[in-house]
């Protein structure tokens, strides 16, 4: 969970240990009980980090939409050589997200509508300010494509990106190779 090299904070373990759980056996499927015992402290323990497994959804699902976001406007911001290197930064951040967070993305995908309906709101809001990013930049590369087919395109490398989960393993380098040939390929047929 811990985007650092230092290691994880306890509260981070227990984030890893739910995300994990809750995408081999969904959110209903894991007790407060079985995340303690994962990272070796007993499910009441746990209330003292979190008020339950609401909380630590929310956390999951809230955290990754803000991390994803601040990074994306990090690269934004620090990337040279003009929206080709913009959108090749963007690029390989989703694509670390994609392969280091598999399980967030399957509890995304499978608990989302189960988040309080303010950090489900919340999560919209952070994600749709991640697509903007992309927007503008891919909008720079190809103005003459009309924004909502950018926007499509945007939605859909997303997809491609996210994944993950369901692919086979090719070994860390190659799946990444892949991806960002794949991605980079699907942004250049805007121009097509």
């Amino acid at each position: 969970m811990s985007t650092s090299a230092a290691a994880p904070t306890r509260r981070e373990q227990i984030l890893g240990e739910a995300a994990r759980l809750f995408a081999e056996r969904g959110f209903h499927g894991v007790g407060v009980d079985e995340i303690g015992a994962a990272v070796g402290i007993s499910g009441p323990g746990l209330y003292r980090h979190f008020a339950g497994k609401d909380a630590m959804l929310a956390e999951l699902l809230v955290g990754i939409s803000e991390r994803l976001l601040t990074g994306g406007r990090r690269r934004v911001a620090e990337a040279t050589g003009g929206p080709a290197a913009v959108l090749s930064s963007l690029i390989d951040g989703h694509i670390d997200f994609a392969l280091d967070d598999r399980a967030l993305i399957t509890v995304h995908d499978r608990e989302l509508d189960r988040l309080r309906e303010a950090d489900r709101k919340l999560v919209r809001q952070l994600q749709r300010q991640y697509v903007e990013l992309w927007v503008e930049v891919v909008r720079e590369l190809h103005p003459e494509v009309p924004e909502a087919e950018t926007r499509v395109a945007v939605h859909a490398v997303f997809g491609l990106l996210n994944s993950t989960p369901h692919l086979g393993s090719l070994g860390r380098a190659a799946t990444e190779s892949l991806l960002r040939r794949l991605a980079h390929g699907a942004f250049a047929a805007l121009s097509g």
